[in-house]
């Protein structure tokens, strides 16, 4: 019998130097309601509970070192991943640096995996709408100093279950109308928000047209995915990248 693994490889044309992953709910060691494989310290799980899926995660991706972990804010803060014993408070991290893991934490919320065509630069970003909003994609991609990318669209909530205010609708046409596409209509003052498609419209406007991924919902697919929006208290995928 095959066993399933519990993380997803992105699929996209990465330089071969280039290794990235997404951890599923499944593979862990932690009880309901965080079952099971929660990286996330910050969710109300037991702190052994977590660390032994930290270690579980580091062993079964055969990573080169600890992630460097964020303490996310949805916030547009990018920061270039360092090994330090405090947690940075920032929502995307990037790294020139070979054997330096760069993660994200969602269960939603959009996570990006962003590698330079010559496979010398990579970056995680978690993106809400909000970090969306204020731009943490092109903070991210500007810090980074290069202009030739590939991206990778995450596991993240899918367009038919974001249901979002008119007014997060009317802030994102203040910025720029190219975003309107990404948004539907609803009785009652409310839309649904196509999370995947507005990292796509930053990422064109951008200059960035090799987007991947973008194919899930963390709602719907209850079995593999964490969804904070489906079940509230619950644990957290982790997005990571890496290069030799």
């Amino acid at each position: 019998m095959t066993r399933i693994k519990p993380w997803l490889v992105p699929d996209w044309p990465a330089p071969a130097n280039i290794h990235a992953a997404t951890t599923l709910r499944t593979g862990g060691v932690s009880p309901a309601p965080y079952f099971s494989l929660n990286p996330a310290t910050h969710v109300g799980d037991a702190a052994d509970k977590v660390m032994q899926n930290r270690r579980i995660i580091r062993g079964m991706l055969d990573l080169p070192a600890e992630p460097v972990w964020l303490d996310q804010i949805h916030s547009n803060r990018a920061v270039k991943a360092v090994k330090i014993a405090a947690l940075q408070q920032a929502d995307a991290t990037y790294t020139d640096e070979s054997g330096v893991v760069c993660a994200v934490m969602t269960a939603d919320c959009l996570p990006l995996l962003v590698c330079s065509t010559d496979g010398m630069q990579v970056a995680a970003i978690h993106a809400g709408w909000r970090g969306l909003l204020a731009g943490v994609i092109s903070n991210t991609i500007a810090a980074m100093q290069q202009r030739n990318f590939l991206v990778w669209l995450g596991p993240a909530i899918g367009p038919d279950c974001f249901e979002v205010g008119a007014e997060v609708r009317d802030a994102f046409l203040e910025k720029s109308a190219a975003y309107s596409p990404a948004f539907k209509q609803q009785g009652g003052g409310k839309c649904l928000a196509d999370i995947y498609q507005l990292a796509r419209i930053e990422l064109s406007m951008l200059g960035i047209n090799s987007v991947y991924g973008g194919a899930h919902c963390t709602v719907t697919e209850h079995k593999r995915f964490y969804s904070y929006r489906r079940d509230n208290q619950t644990g957290r995928m982790a997005t990571l990248i890496w290069r030799d």
